[in-house]
């Protein structure tokens, strides 16, 4: 027996066939909406003076592990490294990094 599914999505804001699912974050919440190209497009449009004259978020923390400690990314890794060096804390090339060097690279940023 075959079996087909489609999944069909409808536009959020006027009911009409959506073409694409729109993710974006404001104030901590991120959202999604399925929008029309041209519904789409006045998002990009609407936002377009805000994204420019805004700074990427940073997505340092990607994990919890027990004890509340975080997982930091290779590339939040190796800034952390980079400040440590520069400012005379002892780090290794490779391995975890302390927590202590961790806590004051947070406060300096």
């Amino acid at each position: 027996m075959a079996k087909q599914i489609q999944e069909i999505l409808i536009d959020d804001l006027d009911g009409g066939e959506a073409n694409e699912t729109v993710t974006f974050a404001l104030d901590g919440s991120s959202y999604e909406i399925d929008l029309s190209n041209g519904n789409a497009k006045k998002l990009r449009e609407a936002l377009t003076p805000f994204v420019q004259s805004a700074r990427r978020a940073s997505t340092t923390v990607t994990r919890r592990r027990r004890g509340g400690q975080r997982a930091l990314t290779r590339d939040k890794s190796a800034e952390i490294r980079l400040w440590a060096k520069q400012n005379g804390l002892p780090v290794s090339e490779r391995g975890r990094i302390a927590s202590s060097v961790v806590e004051k690279y947070e406060a300096a940023h």
